[in-house]
């Protein structure tokens, strides 16, 4: 058998570009120069004999060569993490200050945190669910180790993409009749996102409304839009058993996507936070490019998990 082309370092920082959005970020996240960045991408390229990236302009794309071999690295990158962990047996521990808004968290965190709880059991999660502008404010101050936020596609200020969030008008079914005229909200109060996108959008189409109900509790809101008080706005994959989509149906504004960022500390992490950084990054990545809801706990079996590499890298 001939040898492979390429080894798990190069493996992980041509994951780390994509993860980074940049050769120079990756350079800044991986301590290397951006030249040696260059250098291990040339190797991989050369030893594939395949280009990854598109250079036909200055945005960062895959070629269709790069776009499988990301899906591989990551799951060899995860082999050889899992591999190192038991074999090592590394005593990763201590707390993770971690932010999230609540929706976000209640779907597509728990899983991931119950799955690194049992890869590191001595690791404790002190979890946050708050507003982004609030989120933003405490990381600023020092609270937090990693925080995720939305904000607006392609937003500025850097960090890791880690999820678009296609947002619809959701009611329940008694609502929808033609004539429901101003449009009854049910929202929480300002500054969320979805209520300035909301109001944004109902305002730009000329479209009256009304505030009927207000309430910093998803549940709470579930609850009062389940009960027929009014519309509210979620992400299509998060709309619960008894409300329905009813933007079509109401004729109501099409609302555009959200996107949920990973922002990490300044400095160093402790160990704890750095796996869970890689873990939370690759596990919604895979969740993004099909991993449906119904088939999540078996597709975590063989889900991206903390990069190889990196438990060696931050024991050291």
């Amino acid at each position: 058998m001939p040898p492979l082309p390429f080894d798990l370092d190069l493996l992980r920082t041509f994951v780390a570009i994509i993860d980074n959005g940049s050769f120079t970020r990756a350079a800044r996240r991986l301590n290397l120069t951006q030249s040696a960045v260059s250098l291990q991408i040339k190797r991989l390229e050369d030893g594939l004999g395949r280009r990854l990236f598109d250079r036909a302009d200055r945005a960062l794309r895959l070629t269709p060569e790069g776009e499988i071999l990301l899906g591989c690295a990551r799951h060899m990158l995860t082999l050889g993490a899992e591999v190192l962990a038991r074999i090592v047996k590394p005593e990763i521990s201590g707390p993770v200050r971690l932010g999230t808004p609540e929706d976000f968290a209640t779907v597509h965190l728990s899983e991931i945190l119950a799955r690194f709880s049992r890869s590191y059991p001595e690791v404790a999660f002190e979890v946050c669910c708050d507003f982004t502008v609030h989120l933003l404010d405490d990381f600023a101050k020092g609270r937090y180790d990693l925080i995720l936020f939305k904000r607006e596609p392609q937003g500025p200020g850097g960090g890791t993409e880690v999820w678009r969030e296609v947002l619809d008008w959701v009611a329940s079914p008694r609502l929808v009749r033609p004539d429901l005229n101003p449009v009854p909200l049910v929202l929480a109060p300002a500054p969320d996102v979805y209520r300035k996108r909301a109001l944004a959008a109902l305002d730009a189409a000329g479209r009256p409304w009304r505030i009927v109900y207000v309430s910093p509790s998803l549940a709470g809101l579930q609850a009062a839009v389940r009960g027929g008080l009014g519309v509210t706005v979620l992400p299509t994959e998060m709309i619960p058993p008894g409300l329905i989509s009813v933007g079509r149906r109401l004729s109501l504004p099409k609302l555009s996507d959200t996107e949920i960022v990973l922002y990490r500390a300044p400095g160093p992490l402790t160990p704890a936070a750095e796996l869970l950084s890689m873990a939370i990054v690759g596990a919604l990545e895979q969740q993004s490019i099909g991993t449906s809801e119904a088939d999540l706990s078996a597709a975590h079996k063989t889900a991206p998990w903390p990069a190889a590499g990196l438990v060696d890298t931050i024991l050291s």
